[in-house]
Formats: structure tokens, sequence, C-alpha cells
């Protein structure tokens, strides 16, 4: 059973790299792209450096969620080093992710309607789906605390090992 646990580490460990990796590259790429909009040498319209800013909110919000979730699994499922088996360890694992994933989507909404207000209106309802989504996700995600409520009453003394997990990580 410990090899197999130590398999599953390498393994994590590598999405945990992977996960960086990503990330560090569409930063470099979010600087090229403001640089492309900012770039006082370059002839471009206003309309263009306005995009291409917006591009590079874009590609820093997806290189944050790449690396909240590869925090994430560094943290709940590498350094704790135990099942994510209880409901308040899986609230808590799904949380973070939803967290993440719903203020990766809102920003990506407010970027695209910033582009198509001024490109293609006609695409807003479009951009209007993820900004939906969002909402819906964010909906979901209150539902199911709400509804987990109890198993949290259920085990307060799971709850108080995971806060003291929490001061050992910090």
């Amino acid at each position: 059973m410990k090899i197999i646990r130590k398999v599953f580490a390498v393994g994590y460990s590598a999405i945990i790299i992977l996960f960086t990796c990503c990330a560090l590259a569409l930063i470099c790429f979010a600087v090229l792209e403001l640089w492309h909009g900012v770039n006082p040498g370059a002839a471009l319209p206003l309309r263009e450096r306005f995009n291409a800013v917006l591009e590079s909110i874009g590609l820093l919000t997806i290189a944050v969620v790449a690396l909240e979730l590869g925090q994430t699994i560094l943290e709940e499922e590498v350094r704790r080093e135990v099942q994510v088996s209880s409901p308040t360890r899986v609230r808590r694992f799904l949380s973070r992710f939803m967290v993440v994933v719903v203020v990766a989507l809102s920003i990506e909404f407010l970027v695209a309607v910033f582009e198509l207000a001024h490109e293609d209106a006609s695409r807003l309802p479009q951009a209007a789906t993820v900004g939906i989504a969002a909402g819906v996700l964010l909906a979901a995600w209150g539902f199911f605390i709400r509804m987990n409520r109890s198993a949290e009453e259920l085990e307060p003394e799971a709850m108080e090992e995971a806060k003291s997990e929490d001061s050992k990580l910090a």
C-alpha cells in the first residue's frame, strides 16, 4: 500500500509541475501580449491595443487557475498525505476548486463582453452563456455547501483536524 501511495504522490507531483509550467508559459504569453498592446513604437489603433490588453488579462486568469490548481493538489494530495474521504475534506477540496473556476469564468466573461461589445455585438449571447455558467456553478456550489452542512455538524472533530492541518501547512 505504501508503494501505491508513493506512485500516486509521484503522479500528483508530475501534474503539479506540469500545471506550473503551463502557468509560466501563459504568463510569458500574457507579457508578450501586453507588450504588443502598450508598445509605444508600434502604430496600432487604440481598439487593437485594447484587445491585446484584454487578451493579456484572459491569459493571466488562466495562469492563475493553473497555479491555484497546482497549489490545491500540492496541499491536499501531496503534503497532507491523507485520503480525501471525510465529508469535511471533500467539501474543502471542492470549495477551493470551485472558487478558482467561478472566479476564472467570471473574469473570462467580462473580458469576452468587453471584446464583443466593440467587435461583434451579435455574439454577446455566446459570452452571456459563460456568465450564466459561472452563476449556475456558484449557485450549485452554494447549494452543495448548504446541503452538506449537517455532515459538518456530525463530525466536528474532522473540521478541527482539518483546521489544525492548515496551521501546520502555513
